[in-house]
């Protein structure tokens, strides 16, 4: 039997670090980030202790991975074209889009960015991307500038506060979250055209009360 290549060692080694990670993010969803144990990660991945200490030393370099992975994300805001109405609509979609197919990882970096033991870990993944993220910060307050905003940081800032409370509610409230009827209201919000073909869901679930506990 002949050795395998470089290129299928390489893809091998690949495919068990995506594993590790996705059973990372699988664990800290479920336990939270302080209660899951590298041990959680190596019974959910099903691989050794050592294979997972060799590509990240512990669970925070595991975080770090993912949260880099959940900014990395946001630049593909950057890449919209059109009009500045239909740039601003095809972010609005394309935010809620990926934070419904993703759920897992925004609830793991809203957790990380909000708990104070674990803000300074976020920050210091930030200040990676930040010449990222201040791309994104100046895409944004170009578009609403060419929106004739008068301050277009302040609305850099609440356009993104915005989107990250109805991720936050949606990562919360899960599929009860009314997020096909949200993502109208935002467009009208921006006096946008109102869509006509729906983003999510084509029933979406009536404005209840929304409650945790009756998930």
């Amino acid at each position: 039997m002949s050795p395998r290549s470089a290129q299928a060692n390489e893809q091998m080694r690949e495919q068990s670090r995506e594993r590790i990670l996705a059973a990372a993010l699988e664990v800290f969803a479920e336990k939270g980030f302080h209660n899951a144990t590298i041990s959680d990660i190596t019974a959910r991945a099903r691989v050794s202790r050592g294979l997972i200490t060799y590509y990240f030393p512990g669970k925070r370099q595991l975080a770090e991975e993912l949260l880099g992975r959940y900014l990395d994300g946001l630049m593909t805001l950057v890449d919209v074209t059109g009009t500045p109405d239909e740039r601003l609509a095809t972010m609005i979609d394309g935010v809620l889009r990926a934070a419904a197919g993703t759920l897992p990882v925004q609830r793991l970096a809203l957790s990380l960015m909000t708990h104070p033991s674990t803000l300074p870990l976020f920050a210091e993944v930030e200040l990676t991307k930040d010449d990222q993220l201040t791309l994104l910060e100046e895409t944004l307050r170009g578009l609403f500038a060419d929106r004739g905003a008068a301050d277009p940081a302040l609305e850099e800032v609440m356009f993104r506060s915005v989107l990250e409370g109805v991720i936050f509610k949606a990562s919360v409230y899960g599929d009860r979250y009314p997020l096909e009827r949200v993502r109208a209201r935002l467009h009208a919000m921006y006096d946008l055209p109102t869509p006509h073909t729906a983003l999510l869901h084509d029933d979406p679930p009536p404005v209840g009360r929304l409650r945790a506990a009756d998930r």
